[in-house]
């Protein structure tokens, strides 16, 4: 069967390619394993999600969950298009902020913050997502001290069951995230009561790897209906913020994923028309994160050892400390042997890390073509929360990442030693001689 590839990938004399340079050659300079991003495809989903948004309605800003990947180079990239995001941790803040994207493009989310976190985004200027009435109260104590007023946002959980992994369903009724619906007016009530608060925004984000527009509208639906109780409240709404979630094909010969397009279509009318019934005009804020990043790099990795037991394992040198996804979620992914792109894929292997433990695999009972010790495979679709949850398990560095742009290369980020490891550890005291 012949490979279904996205375009920005292509098979030329039997390697494959990402953008014009050759993956085989890029794991020889650069050694393995080796992340590759490409700067083009990274650029072109941006411009299509905000352009299909922008042709319902011209006053969208796209916030990139930068969790999906935090890697410098990229939210400048996303920075330069236009591109505030969605932060969750004192770190991505900083990130954010150093990306060159503004203040009042960010929004600080999260379930559980941290005083020092609250007292950041109060220095910052930085709108915050509240998630409690804990929270509330800390930042108004934190705001008060500090002589600011700060600009909220609550996360409302609006009980929406979706059709993704129940880890990274954050809509449910069951989930930890948000203030449900029947509490939610209660919460700007206070809010409305704190000197050092003001009200300006709501929040909701339903999942994440969501293959179905349905959920997207349902959910605003459901935030323009609380949007019209607040008003009531008198809260003058700046700004909805949706979330993000829209989902990618991993297994591109079974899965089809809406466009862009399809999912503004569906979502932003339904937005439209609550707005519009309420008399209100404020922002829509929309926070991809997958969507712009997840179908733009491939992991590079060096075949070590072909072994055949009860199956036939090829044993690669990443594992899941660096795409943990189908460890974790029982993802899938593509696997590639990219010198032997264009051989028949007749030989079933399971494709397996380095990591002393029985899940490392990331890929089982595939078809590659006779596969040997030396080959190049890469693993497809990791540019969303493939670096970003990679760990030093087994006291294995992480590995560099790279940036292909036309005819241009660079390293993003170095690879890791062992040094590197070490360095962050410390002798007692008392364990000295």
């Amino acid at each position: 069967m012949a490979l279904i590839l996205p375009n920005h990938l292509t098979v030329k004399e039997g390697h494959l390619y990402i953008g014009k340079h050759d993956c085989v050659s890029l794991a020889e300079e650069y050694g393995t394993p080796l992340y590759v991003t490409d700067e083009e495809r990274l650029r072109s989903n941006f411009t299509r999600y905000d352009e299909a948004l922008k042709k319902h309605y011209p006053d969208v800003q796209l916030l990139y969950a930068a969790k999906a990947n935090g890697n410098l180079t990229i939210m400048k990239i996303f920075a330069s298009l236009g591109a505030g995001a969605d932060v969750f941790s004192s770190g991505e803040l900083h990130m954010a902020l150093l990306a060159g994207m503004p203040p009042e493009k960010l929004l600080f989310n999260g379930s559980s913050k941290t005083r020092e976190d609250l007292s950041l985004a109060v220095e910052k200027g930085v709108k915050v997502s509240l998630d409690s009435f804990d929270e509330l109260r800390q930042l108004n104590e934190i705001a008060g001290e500090a002589g600011k007023i700060v600009e909220v946002s609550f996360r409302i959980n609006p009980a929406i069951d979706v059709p993704t992994h129940p880890k990274i369903a954050t809509g449910l009724a069951t989930s930890k995230f948000g203030i449900k619906a029947d509490q939610i007016v209660d919460a700007y009530r206070a809010a409305m009561e704190c000197p050092n608060v003001v009200p300006v925004g709501m929040h909701c984000h339903i999942g994440s790897q969501i293959l179905d527009v349905e959920p997207f509208a349902k959910a605003a639906e459901i935030m323009v209906r609380v949007a019209g109780e607040i008003t009531d409240l008198g809260v003058r709404l700046s700004f909805i913020d949706i979330g993000g979630g829209l989902g990618i094909p991993y297994n591109h010969e079974t899965e089809v994923a809406p466009t862009p397009q399809e999912y503004a279509d569906a979502v932003v009318p339904v937005f439209l028309k609550g707005i519009q019934k309420l008399g209100i005009k404020p922002q829509l804020w929309v926070e991809p994160g997958r969507n712009l990043v997840g179908d733009t790099t491939v992991l590079l990795s060096k075949v070590n050892s072909v072994k055949t037991s009860h199956k036939k394992f090829v044993n690669i040198d990443a594992g899941f400390n660096l795409l943990l996804r189908p460890a974790m979620y029982d993802s899938y992914h593509e696997v590639i042997v990219a010198n032997k792109a264009d051989m028949e894929r007749d030989t079933e292997y399971t494709v397996t890390g380095p990591i002393c433990e029985t899940g490392d695999i990331i890929a089982a009972d595939r078809k590659l073509p006779r596969t040997e010790d030396g080959d190049i495979v890469a693993i497809l679709d990791t540019g969303a929360y493939g670096y970003s949850m990679a760990s030093q398990y087994n006291c294995r560095p992480r590995c560099p990442e790279v940036m292909v742009f036309g005819e241009r290369s660079g390293i993003m980020r170095r690879g890791e030693s062992v040094i590197d490891i070490l360095n962050t550890m410390k002798k007692l005291p008392w364990h000295e001689k």
